[in-house]
């Protein structure tokens, strides 16, 4: 999977998220606007998480994906928010060979980026290699 912007990066994510909570028995609830901390509400068994998606390409020098937990912007790129500080309940991570990480947000200690590393593997779920 490739990507030509980040704004299509985080679409194709947000559809893979759906559909593989979709199809793995979820409802899925799509918020109506973007000021808050999760892209989805899942549903299941009635208990609801509230989950973050990620879609990424960057690998770090050793070849590892490396996704970015911070948001940043304004004229100069300050750092206003950062995963762990957010209130969510699992980080949805997919990559661009289509590795599917769902990660509890317990379980991250990093502010800036995670690496998905060996630390990672059992919260991968799905690989469409």
């Amino acid at each position: 999977m490739q990507f030509n912007s980040n704004k299509e990066k985080g679409n194709a994510g947000l559809g893979i998220a759906v559909a593989y909570y979709s199809s793995n028995g979820y409802t899925v609830s799509v918020p109506l606007n973007d000021t808050q901390d999760y892209d989805l509400i899942v549903d299941k068994c009635d208990r609801l998480k509230r989950i973050q998606v990620k879609a990424t390409s960057c690998k770090t020098k050793y070849d590892i994906y490396q996704v970015a937990l911070k948001s940043s912007g304004g004229t100069k790129g300050k750092t206003y928010k950062t995963v762990i500080d957010t209130k969510i309940d699992e980080l949805f991570i997919i990559n661009e060979k289509l590795d599917i990480y769902i990660i509890p947000i317990e379980v991250i200690n990093n502010k800036s980026t995670l690496n998905l590393c060996n630390k990672y593997e059992e919260y991968k779920v799905k690989s469409y290699r």
